[in-house]
């Protein structure tokens, strides 16, 4: 049974589900697959800024619960949707191939053929996460940007129907995996956005990051913005990340780490890249990363 998680019940979060399940039956093909559809607190209120609900589980508690209960085996969720930190006896059990991490931009109508850059003045972005709007803020300071909610259908009818958006900012993945890539005007690539842990990406805080593997380096790049852009942080770092030919760990050792189980990468693997992760979180946090967070968030309860 295959519970369904992210902007639950929209046609998005079900074709994520199928994908899911359509694996695991080629995998495992004498198991039956009922997927139920499920509505959580991210889905039902959308007349609010996700940063401004307070709930820290948006997406996943009601299923976090079904799956408590017993009601579903199984749940698939953005991974950019999950807490940082999961409930006692629950894992990650698998990751499924990532599409592309970026965020795209999708005109309205009357600017088809233009980039961000090349917008009028004063023309309002709509998007729903801090991320993307504080260092787009920065880097287009010409743009407004302003909150907009629901699933991909509605997003898009909200900017071809009001006059209220010249543009929005969704994740280029979601868009593919409608089939509407004919939308998609611009890509957004790291060095004008960079995109969420996880991402397909955490909307709520303006923290980012570019990872990139190459000749055995995992490079590392993260950054913080103020809300307005204005202040902003970002560091680099690599480690070598050694993947021998044969898998060296023994059968006793945990599977799991950071929520994760992952029995096919070697834990040393795993263990530099956590240890990268934290390095470069320090290494901001010492340079005053918490400050402009601090003031971020105090500004955006405050609004």
């Amino acid at each position: 049974m295959s519970g369904n998680g992210d902007a639950a019940a929209t046609a998005l979060a079900r074709i994520q589900t199928d994908s899911v399940v359509a694996t695991l039956k080629a995998l495992y093909p004498g198991l039956q697959f009922e997927i139920i559809a499920m509505s959580t607190t991210g889905d039902k209120i959308l007349d609010t800024a996700l940063s401004k609900i307070g709930e820290k589980s948006l997406f996943t508690k009601e299923l976090e619960l079904a799956l408590e209960r017993n009601e579903v085996d199984l749940v698939v969720h953005s991974l950019k949707d999950l807490p940082t930190v999961l409930p006692p006896g629950f894992t990650i059990g698998a990751i499924c191939k990532r599409e592309s991490p970026y965020d795209a931009v999708v005109f309205h109508p009357k600017f088809v053929g233009k980039t961000l850059e090349t917008l009028p003045e004063k023309s309002v972005v709509g998007t729903s996460s801090l991320r993307r709007a504080a260092q787009l803020q920065r880097k287009f300071p010409h743009l407004e940007f302003k909150s907009i909610r629901g699933n991909l259908n509605t997003r898009l009818r909200k900017l071809d129907e009001l006059q209220e958006f010249s543009a929005i900012i969704l994740a280029a993945a979601g868009l593919q995996r409608m089939g509407w890539q004919n939308r998609v005007g611009q890509i957004l690539h790291p060095e004008e956005c960079m995109y969420a842990v996880g991402q397909e990406g955490g909307c709520s805080v303006p923290v980012a990051v570019h990872t990139a593997m190459k000749d055995g380096q995992l490079y590392l790049t993260g950054g913080v913005w103020s809300l307005n852009g204005a202040d902003s942080m970002q560091e680099t770092m690599q480690a070598t990340i050694h993947v021998p030919a044969q898998h060296e760990d023994g059968p006793e050792d945990d599977p799991q780490l950071v929520g994760i189980t992952a029995r096919n990468i070697p834990r040393r693997a795993q263990l530099a890249a956590e240890s990268l992760g934290i390095s470069l979180a320090t290494l901001l946090l010492n340079k005053g990363a918490k400050n402009i967070l601090d003031v971020a968030r105090q500004l955006n309860d405050a609004h």
